[in-house]
């Protein structure tokens, strides 16, 4: 090293030593969160015996796996046919219910029924319409033991007879295609029960109706072939609307969907009704059978027409306010089946 080199670093003083950068210190492990476990008591509605004690059920469960749970002890008992309620005369709750949001502690007790034997609501449909549909041929065909022997396999001879027969059996096969293709059902089962009760109303009337219709001594309405064309515009009319709001429902709710949404018209004209009516497809059945009231001019068919009303405007009003609970935002001016009216 030459002598000026050495003479500038005497000047400049040694170098500095270089300082390692700090090591970032290590963070603590995340503690693992704590879970919560219910333990679940499911007591007998009406005897108050304890049937079953759950121990650590997931905070997450839902009201169908712990009916699920329940199962597994009481295989008599399936989930569609148990009722779990958090107090005797409360509602039943529902299954897609979640422990944790429940009003209870981490001991939680349910209240347990038995709903006996289900059906699903498919089943139910189709036999609650191809009940009508065939009781109505066998009058239309006049089968023995019917009427007087003479008019055995007979036919009327009034236009109105027949059309009245294909306008019956088209809306009743319209409603099986549809249980089949087009409703989404989002309760699963009913009751065995109520099948006799439901099928005995629409069977019993069926035959009423088709026994005055078919009769040999049934004669045309009052105003002949201008009311009935004009009370069958009316029923076909009406049966498409039925059939459009249907679809429009369908459309509203994805496979296995259970979110409930606000009905809107769409581009169809038949769904413009959603303006100033909450259940459409009840004031278009309304329509239909008014309208197959007036092109037969019987008067077993005007009473199920307003008992079917009665009826749908109680089913209509249910659904109406539960839009309105459920929906801040759902449309006032709507009515619940006629716009304006009711």
């Amino acid at each position: 090293m030459d002598v000026l080199a050495l003479e500038a670093k005497k000047e400049t003083g040694p170098e500095p030593e270089k300082k390692s950068a700090p090591r970032p210190k290590a963070k603590p492990p995340k503690k693992a969160k704590r879970i919560v476990y219910f333990e679940v008591e499911i007591v007998d509605l009406k005897t108050k015996e304890k049937l079953l004690l759950l121990d650590k059920v997931e905070p997450t469960a839902t009201i169908l796996d712990i009916k699920a749970l329940f199962h597994k002890s009481y295989p008599k008992w399936y989930p569609a046919r148990q009722s779990l309620r958090l107090d005797p005369k409360a509602k039943c709750l529902r299954d897609e219910d979640v422990l944790q949001t429940l009003p209870v502690g981490t001991t939680a007790s349910f209240y347990f029924s038995d709903l006996g034997p289900q059906l699903t609501w498919g089943t139910v449909f189709l036999t609650e319409c191809a009940g009508p549909l065939l009781i109505y041929l066998m009058f239309y065909f006049r089968l023995p033991f019917i009427y007087h022997r003479k008019y055995d396999f007979t036919t009327s001879k009034l236009w109105v007879v027949h059309l009245a027969c294909m306008c019956h059996s088209f809306h009743y096969i319209k409603r099986i295609l549809e249980t089949l293709f087009v409703h989404r059902i989002s309760h699963g089962t009913m009751p065995l029960r109520n099948i006799f009760k439901n099928c005995g109303y629409y069977w019993c009337t069926a035959a009423w109706m088709a026994y005055y219709i078919n009769h040999p001594l049934y004669t045309p309405p009052y105003y002949g072939q201008q009311q009935v064309n004009t009370a069958f515009y009316i029923f076909l009319f009406c049966q498409l609307g039925n059939f459009s709001i249907h679809v429009a429902l369908r459309n509203l709710k994805p496979p296995g969907s259970k979110v409930k949404k606000i009905p809107y018209p769409t581009k169809n004209p038949f769904t413009w009704i959603f303006f100033l009516v909450s259940c459409p497809n009840y004031t278009y059945e309304l329509g239909a059978w008014i309208g197959f009231t007036v092109m037969t001019q019987c008067v077993p068919v005007a009473f199920f027409t307003v008992v079917a009303f009665v009826q749908m405007a109680v089913w209509a009003r249910g659904k109406h306010r539960g839009y309105l609970k459920e929906f801040r935002d759902y449309p006032t001016l709507r009515s619940s089946i006629l716009p304006f009216i009711l």
